[in-house]
């Protein structure tokens, strides 16, 4: 009788541990972009703060534009529970004069700050 027990303790309690221990993802495939095409520029929120500065920008190989209307934008150091590069990358500006002016983290009190980069 005990044996019939943990068995059917067993069939029943096996579907709700199936389904405790599952977990779905679903992902998204995007269309890859047409050839010569630029990401738009990276952002970061304008209010991280972070008590420890950040590390010396890396040293970055910029790899040949994909054409001439695009901009360099350098990489930058983002705060996700611990520092984390963001490569640099070429991107599209908003109109043809437009100047990059890149992102930084200044002091402020006890900690460093997010600058996000913008458009001039």
């Amino acid at each position: 009788m005990k044996r019939l027990n943990q068995t059917l303790f067993a069939i029943a309690i096996f579907p709700v541990i199936l389904v405790g221990c599952v977990q779905r993802t679903v992902y998204v495939r995007q269309p890859p972009p047409p050839p010569g095409a630029v990401e738009p520029a990276p952002e970061q929120p304008a209010e991280v703060v972070v008590t420890e500065a950040p590390p010396a920008p890396q040293v970055e190989v910029r790899i040949a534009a994909p054409g001439p209307e695009v901009v360099w934008t350098p990489g930058y150091w983002a705060w996700h529970g611990g520092w984390v590069w963001v490569g640099g990358r070429w991107v599209r500006p908003p109109h043809r004069h437009a100047v990059w002016v890149a992102g930084h983290w200044g002091h402020r009190g006890h900690g460093y700050v997010w600058i996000g980069g913008h458009w001039r």
